[in-house]
């Protein structure tokens, strides 16, 4: 039987290959044989079933051998990446190319078939494909470490693993394919790994315009393609041209929440960038329009918008091309869909359809995604900013300190402001902040406003946060949807009664397209451990449904997900079984953050896969006929999700040795100096874990590979109800409902990636004797969290069932050992030198780079 993934270890073993001839030529004599050595060690200790202790060997190494034997093994997994997604792509081509009775899982062909199959009616099927809105919102974060020069330089690996596959190379185009692969990889070797200054906001949004420009582009057509061909087979009626089932929003230029780089000016270059970038995407496929159409058959209608012109399709694209043109140097608005549809019509109206059907109708997909902004930004701002922005206006005014106010007394004044439209008066005299909070308002009103999406309310503790928010923008003029933004468990808890109690007085601004909810995953796993935090989103995206519902009003709830399980993340498909019935139906909104940003949708195929597989996902849960959830199983997840929120808290809050042991443990302190993103890594302050965001939380255990946020607490919680005699209704429950298995089996991910001997090497050498208890029973607690997590899905090993998951996290492991080895040596100096050099500096952030490529996320 062919083996499906020796394609990959042939990859990966030819580029680990080319980078051991580039160390052999770029390197100092004595480089290649050490990391040769290092690694046999390394892997030998693995395949005996233990980390290695590999102090030894590295400790000897002067740091201008140790870095860049770090740096080597850095490369191998960024190339083992590579080989990977590369994989992905391959794979998916060889279902396309199979049977078509053996699809791939998640694919168009694979789920249609089985909705109908489950009692979903064509016509039912066709009208939620038509209805679907998912809308995909890119962020920038302080994780996301991949310069752009380098990550321009691994697309252009994988297209090279791409042209290698081709069949019918001859033995010369073959060789010079590989020459690529070298030069590629010899450059790569060349390039510094890392900034050597934070990025600007601006640079962080060309990085993010600069994947629509990439891959995105020619994707979301392709998707609509393949929907539309698929959705004919089974329901004999295609997609409409203006519907868009997949469009994109972005925080990057404005998320202002703790950042104060985030600037008004900053907000509206963001928004003028994808302009000029998306009329010169539009300008390339008109100017490609004007060569394919010098046809002149045309109707009645188009004859008389071009004034009988002797090329009519010509004649609008020209008038078209020239509008782009000045949209490039302007806010100036114009019709792109109407003069195309009407180009479209007269070609199918005059029997020309294989033209219609062609570039034409690309470009009119894209329009229905893209509009003339190419991506909408939201903006989002904390709640206390906006308390404060209010209190300089009540007391500018002679009303007192809304800041002191009661949230009855808050609510009274807003309720009054906006129907009477109160002016905010001058607040001369006002800090700086408050300053900044009125000229966002201001400059969003002079922003086009299909350039701008949501308004998000970070920490919305009450309806006069959004009220708040809805006075402003009257007063200035601006008009986003005001979204709260619910991410604590104590806010989480609170979510549906604070929905109902902002519906009851924000009747009479009710959009025509409902309402819209965040839940943030992030900070609610902070506050309170995955497992807990997991419970209390599902709870409170029951409440806020139940909220919109009984108002009559349809719901998008938008999830705020990270990359890493410890904040959200995981298989799309895995996160939407965890839904909650009835909240997604046929709308969502989700975050993807910074280094899935080049995962997802760095390389063609994979995008397309990653737009397919969002698009299915949300459909089946949007269809599905979800079982009831017995009360008893609710009952046994609230008992789990106390114990382990209650053993979180115990642990990260309560002990007062756990912070200085973070701080010593792991790089957290060092990470937050790093420049890896415009953003602070803390609220303000240099309190404890409170003010510390989760996204450098997470990072830093990541580095350490303990990924404590992912699992702590919920081994003391399974513990507990085995002890109740409740193993075997766990088993059931696990089995039976999608949410609590989904939850199991990613907290079961973390545990697989989890290196507790690596974690120990950190205590060893970096801290103090009186700390080392607490590492000592993190670590106990770890392996009670496997033990428990394998015995409640009863199953004997971790990744029983997942074992190219599993396969990864072993071939990876002895090439990230070293670098942690390395790292650990870096900070023991980092920390002991009166003066850090520039050197030792960037050799720690080497390691940073390669311990993130290793774990395939870091944030």
């Amino acid at each position: 039987m062919r083996d499906p993934h020796k394609p990959l270890r042939d990859d990966v073993s030819m580029l680990g290959e080319m980078l051991g001839g580039t160390l052999r030529a770029r390197g100092r004599p004595d480089l290649y044989p050490t990391v040769e050595r290092i690694r046999r060690i390394a892997k030998e200790a693995r395949q005996q079933g233990h980390a290695p202790t590999l102090e030894e060997p590295l400790r000897a190494l002067p740091l201008d051998l140790a870095v860049p034997v770090a740096r080597a093994f850095s490369h191998f997994l960024t190339l083992a990446n590579i080989a990977e997604q590369h994989h992905r792509v391959r794979r998916r081509r060889d279902y396309l190319r199979e049977d078509a009775a053996r699809p791939q899982p998640g694919s168009f062909a694979d789920a249609f078939p089985r909705l109908i199959a489950s009692g979903v009616s064509p016509d039912a099927l066709h009208a939620a494909v038509v209805k679907v809105r998912i809308e995909l919102v890119l962020t920038a974060h302080p994780t996301a470490i991949t310069r752009r020069t380098l990550a321009a330089t691994h697309v252009r690996i994988a297209e090279a693993l791409e042209r290698q596959d081709s069949t019918d190379l001859t033995p010369g185009e073959r060789e010079a394919v590989a020459e690529t692969l070298r030069r590629e990889i010899f450059t790569m070797w060349g390039t510094e790994d890392v900034r050597p200054k934070r990025p600007s906001p601006m640079e962080e949004v060309r990085s993010g315009l600069f994947i629509f420009e990439q891959t995105l582009w020619n994707a979301v057509p392709r998707h609509a393609r393949e929907l539309d061909r698929v959705l004919r087979l089974v329901s004999a009626r295609g997609l409409p041209l203006d519907a868009a089932p997949i469009v994109f929003g972005s925080w990057i230029g404005g998320d202002r929440d703790g950042n104060p780089a985030i600037t008004p000016e900053v907000t509206r270059k963001a928004c003028e960038a994808a302009r000029q970038l998306a009329a010169a995407l539009y300008i390339r496929e008109i100017d490609a329009l004007y060569a394919e159409l010098p046809v002149t058959d045309a109707n009645a209608e188009l004859r008389e918008r071009t004034r009988g012109a002797r090329e009519p399709y010509r004649a609008v694209l020209r008038e078209l091309r020239e509008q782009l043109r000045a949209v490039r140097t302007s806010n100036a608005t114009i019709d792109l869909r109407g003069p195309l549809a009407l180009c479209h019509r007269s070609l199918i109206e005059t029997g020309q359809g294989i033209l219609a059907e062609a570039r034409l109708t690309d470009v009119l997909r894209r329009i229905a995604a893209f509009g003339s902004s190419l991506v909408r930004l939201d903006v989002r701002q904390h709640s206390k900013r906006h308390v404060a922005a209010l209190d300089a206006i009540t007391r500018a005014t002679g009303g007192g300190s809304y800041a002191s106010w009661s949230e009855a007394e808050r609510r009274r004044f807003l309720t009054r402001a906006i129907a009477e439209r109160i002016p905010v008066p001058d607040v001369a005299g006002a800090d700086a902040e408050v300053r900044d909070v009125l000229d966002t308002f201001e400059t969003l009103a002079d922003i086009p406003s299909d350039a701008l999406g949501a308004y998000v309310v970070s920490m919305t503790q009450a309806p006069s946060d959004v009220l708040a928010v809805e006075y402003l923008q009257q007063h200035f003029g601006s008009h986003l949807r005001v979204v709260p933004l619910f991410e604590e468990v104590a806010t989480l808890e609170r979510a549906g009664d604070t929905m109902r109690e902002i519906l009851s007085v924000h009747s009479d601004r009710r959009g025509g397209d409902g309402i819209e909810v965040m839940i943030g995953y992030s900070d609610s796993a902070k506050d309170g451990g995955r497992l807990a935090a997991n419970w209390q989103l599902y709870k409170a995206q029951e409440g806020v449904v139940a909220a919109a519902r009984d108002a009559g009003l349809p719901l998008t709830l938008f999830h705020g997900r990270g990359g890493s399980i410890g904040r959200g993340g995981g298989p799309t498909h895995l996160a939407m079984q965890s839904q909650p019935p009835g909240s997604v139906e046929g709308r969502l909104r989700v975050t993807v953050q910074g280094e899935m940003i080049q995962s997802q949708f760095g390389l063609d195929d994979v995008a397309l896969r990653t737009l397919e597989v969002y698009t299915t996902s949300v459909l089946e849960a949007t269809l599905a006929r979800p079982e009831p959830i017995h009360a008893e199983w609710r009952d046994a997840m609230d008992r789990l999700a106390s114990i382990a929120h209650a053993v979180y808290r115990q642990v990260v809050y309560d002990d007062p040795r756990f912070i200085e042991y973070f701080r010593t443990a792991t790089p957290e302190r060092e990470i937050g100096l790093a420049p890896i993103g415009s953003r602070p890594a803390r609220r303000g302050g240099d309190g404890g874990v409170e003010s510390l965001r989760a996204i450098p939380w997470v990072f830093a255990w990541t580095q350490t590979r303990l990924l404590l946020p992912s699992w702590l607490g919920t081994g003391e919680a399974l513990s507990a109800a085995f002890e109740r005699g409740e193993k075997e209704a766990l088993r059931t429950m696990a089995r039976g409902w999608p949410f609590l298995n989904a939850t199991l089996r990613l907290i079961e991910m973390a545990l697989a990636e989890a290196d507790p001997a690596v974690a120990a090497a950190y205590d060893r050498e970096l801290v103090p004797e009186p700390l080392k208890k607490t590492g000592e029973d993190l670590r106990a607690r770890l392996d009670l969290a496997r033990r428990t997590v394998l015995d409640a899905l009863d199953a004997g090993t971790l990744l029983a069932g997942n074992p190219v998951l599993r396969r990864s996290i072993d071939v990876r492991n002895p090439y990230v050992d070293p670098i942690n080895i390395v790292q650990i040596a870096l900070l023991q100096r980092l920390r002991g030198a009166d003066v850090v050099s520039q050197d030792l500096w960037q050799a720690f952030l080497v390691t940073v780079n390669g311990i993130a490529a290793g774990m395939r996320n870091v944030g």
